[in-house]
């Protein structure tokens, strides 16, 4: 119980500041901690299989795409300034969160895990069928009973991407200047007309 108060004020916090953030970049750091809490918390659930998935497409595939939405919009917009080296600032609290999440997740990891190893046998590990947050229950569900929301998800993530775009406004490459000679011409084209 404490585990899961942990993860849902974590989920919460990053939620409202990927909607609060001032910088795009910053809005995807805050989605990716969302999407690994939510990991976390399927790792609680002994759902296994869904907190893998979860890692994968969703902090690697599809952060990515925003990732590079991101990037490819703000090309040829201005050139990009080199700033003070921040790395020494950023270590001291990277180190303090990164073994606090450590010890988070070991501390999810004893609560969950090491009380229920005595109980585990065979036909309840995740890998079979008919237990909850197995494979071939998630495929079966995810393509006949959950077919069309999953379809749904893939075409309203197309529409952000081009919604991105779209909003981003008409970028124009930079116009080469005309040749020399057409210029110096039209000078003496047009008194001759």
């Amino acid at each position: 119980m404490i585990a899961f108060a942990i993860l849902a004020v974590l989920i919460i916090a990053s939620a409202v500041f990927v909607v609060s953030a001032s910088r795009p970049v910053y809005s995807v750091l805050g989605l990716l901690v969302n999407f690994l809490c939510l990991a976390v918390m399927y790792l609680t659930l002994d759902a296994e299989f869904i907190a893998v998935i979860q890692v994968v497409i969703y902090s690697g595939a599809i952060l990515m795409l925003f990732v590079f939405v991101i990037a490819l919009l703000g090309s040829g917009v201005r050139a990009f300034s080199v700033g003070p080296n921040r790395l020494p600032r950023i270590l001291a609290p990277l180190s303090v969160f990164g073994v606090l999440a450590l010890g988070g997740l070991l501390f999810v990891i004893v609560q969950t895990v090491v009380p229920s190893l005595p109980q585990a046998t065979a036909t309840t590990s995740a890998g079979n069928a008919g237990v909850f947050g197995s494979v071939a229950d998630f495929g079966q569900a995810l393509f006949t009973t959950y077919l069309l929301p999953f379809e749904a998800t893939a075409f309203v993530l197309m529409i952000a991407v081009i919604g991105v775009i779209a909003l981003a406004g008409d970028i124009d490459p930079p116009r080469r200047p005309r040749p020399k000679r057409l210029r110096d011409r039209e000078p003496i084209l047009k008194e001759r007309s």
